[in-house]
């Protein structure tokens, strides 16, 4: 575990490990938020940002 987790962090701050965003709301969307994660048509993850 301490390895994975070396390694994640090892690559988020060279840069070299960045996570993909599907989409992002804004919190008044909330609702439209969760039916598009619902759907499972995403590829990544879901940011609400508040």
């Amino acid at each position: 575990m301490a390895a994975a987790k070396a390694f994640i962090l090892d690559g988020l701050a060279a840069g070299t490990l960045r996570p993909v965003i599907a989409k992002t709301f804004e919190f008044d969307d909330i609702v439209a938020a969760h039916r598009f994660l619902e759907s499972n048509e995403q590829l990544g993850t879901i940011v609400v940002t508040v």
